[in-house]
């Protein structure tokens, strides 16, 4: 069997099953060494049998034990960087790579290359502090995440990538505040699904449900972040949250609520949808 005919047997599989052929490919590339323009150069190559025999092994782990490619392989790659996932943790989303880019731009906005203490809430991996400690020299990340195991894993990401981050176990802004420690930019992607949600079998068979619900409609996070955030805020400060795309109303809500004077924006992602919250105060 060639690559293509490899990947046509389990096209029309995943359309009856509501999976992604882009998920079988992204298999395909990394358990076999390829990258985009080697996999199209092999694309009518036989595969030899025993590495057949591994691609389809963990194909099926996919399409018939719907276990998340990332899960299969044991890492992903966010905003570039290789990412070690795991049942404790989320798997970073595309939509999160574009709450980095709003973070960066942001700062060069408020903080033109000043030195900024930035804390990621809800870190989950890690990837969000790892890509942002990489991306800009000038940012020292602390981040916290109520999840020990979780922690484990970000950890793991921060010395996989040499990325000088300093974690803290407790509840949203809770270890920071027993520190009395100061930050001048806030980001977060803290849970935010309301559990009468409807969400993706793959999803919830696979993903801790910690870092995926939270009470009061989703934003039982939000508020308890923006009340405390004054206690660990210095002036002037950025904060960033990622949300869902229904929650614009009920954000816009509680900024009202907690930062009345603030400069607010709501941001639409790659795909249209209210996404990005971005606060700044000064």
């Amino acid at each position: 069997m060639t690559y293509r005919g490899l990947l046509n047997k389990y096209n029309s599989i995943c359309k009856e099953k509501n999976l992604e052929i882009e998920a079988i490919k992204l298999l395909i590339l990394e358990l076999s060494n390829f990258d985009g323009a080697s996999f199209l150069a092999h694309y009518d190559d036989e595969i030899e049998l025993d590495k057949l025999n591994v691609l389809e092994s963990a194909i099926c782990k996919y399409v018939n034990d719907f276990i998340p490619v990332q899960h299969i392989l044991g890492y992903t790659y966010f905003y570039g960087y290789k990412i070690k996932v795991s049942k404790d943790v989320l798997i970073p989303r595309c939509e999160t790579e574009e709450l980095v880019g709003y973070v960066l731009e942001y700062y060069d906005e408020i903080f033109k290359g000043k030195k900024v203490n930035v804390c990621d809430i809800g870190t989950g991996s890690g990837a969000i502090s790892i890509a942002l400690s990489k991306e800009e020299p000038n940012m020292t990340l602390i981040a916290t995440d109520i999840s020990s195991d979780a922690l484990i894993v970000a950890k793991e990401n921060a010395i996989l990538n040499n990325a000088n981050i300093r974690f803290y176990e407790g509840d949203l802004l809770q270890p920071l505040i027993e520190n009395n420690l100061k930050f001048d930019i806030l980001v977060s992607n803290p849970p935010y699904i309301d559990k009468h949600d409807e969400v993706d079998p793959l999803v919830i068979k696979n993903e801790p449900h910690l870092a995926l619900f939270a009470d009061d409609l989703g934003m039982a996070c939000y508020d308890k972040i923006l009340k405390d955030a004054s206690k660990i805020l210095n002036t002037p400060n950025i904060i960033i949250f990622e949300h869902g795309y229904k929650q614009r109303k009920l954000m816009l809500e509680l900024v009202d609520k907690y930062y009345p004077n603030s400069e607010c924006e709501i941001i639409k992602d790659l795909s249209g949808n209210d996404r990005i919250t971005v606060i700044i105060n000064k």
